[in-house]
């Protein structure tokens, strides 16, 4: 079987909307926001500037500046970046191609398609409860997004808790999640979440989780249960959504045999 090159695999045909928190305000309106203070901070640097007043308008010109390149930081990394920050944690999964793999929070499917597009003879199985996490979240959207990616014949599309995910004991092979279960409102709940993926690996089998806290607290989580080879590391600037102050981690695991 041959493997797909990163140039192939970090391709896409889909729309996977843009990550953020959209339950009370829409990225319309946040954008809109956005624009309005720039425009502000950008017009009272410039009148500031030209009264002599040097250190407040270069206060404020360097505030803007921070803010605008803050913004396309996160719209190149939730459009671009993260596709190929998780085509390097495939990779590193080494899969064969036959695997059933797990996808905790699939949302529209980015990770999910990525992933079954390395499973010719396999399963991808997403999990979701479709909040407004990203733009658009609904199982529709998914679903469109692996006919695109030409994957449909791959995938398995599950509303769901991932605190009791809808699957038996032991019956995938890799889990995966991304920037999703931080979501979980309480520390217990991102426990039993971690704990619910890990009953459905098989002996033997992988875990990988991308999220912007609780990543050392998953890695203690999984050395108490007895999992094999635990480490976890920063994803870098492509999984950066704020600043390196709130960089993305990603752990791994192995399940024991």
């Amino acid at each position: 079987m041959r493997r797909l090159t990163t140039a192939e695999s970090v391709k896409h045909r889909g729309d996977y909307g843009v990550d953020g928190s959209f339950h009370r305000v829409p990225l319309g309106a946040q954008l809109a926001v956005l624009a309005v203070s720039c425009t502000a901070l950008a017009v009272y640097a410039g009148i500031a500037l030209a009264r002599g007043q040097h250190v407040a308008g270069a206060v404020a010109a360097v505030i803007d500046a921070f803010i605008l390149a803050q913004v396309a930081l996160y719209w190149h990394n939730t459009r671009s970046g993260k596709f190929r920050a998780w085509e390097r944690i495939l990779d590193d999964l080494a899969l064969r191609g036959d695997e059933t793999l797990l996808d905790m929070g699939c949302g529209r499917g980015a990770v999910l398609c990525a992933a079954a597009k390395r499973l010719p003879h396999g399963r991808a199985i997403g999990v979701d409860l479709w909040q407004a996490d990203q733009t658009g979240n609904s199982a529709d959207a998914t679903w469109a997004n692996a006919a695109l990616e030409g994957v449909s014949d791959r995938i398995e599309v599950h509303t769901g808790d991932m605190t009791a995910l809808p699957l038996a004991d032991a019956s995938v092979d890799v889990v995966v999640s991304s920037l999703a279960i931080h979501n979980i409102g309480s520390g217990d709940g991102r426990r039993r979440a971690l704990a619910e993926a890990a009953r459905v690996v098989r002996p033997g089998g992988r875990l990988a989780i991308a999220d912007l806290w609780d990543i050392r607290h998953h890695a203690a989580q999984l050395r108490e249960i007895g999992w094999r080879d635990v480490k976890w590391r920063n994803l870098g600037w492509r999984m950066w959504y704020g600043g390196p102050w709130t960089s993305t981690r990603l752990v791994t695991a192995t399940k024991p045999g």
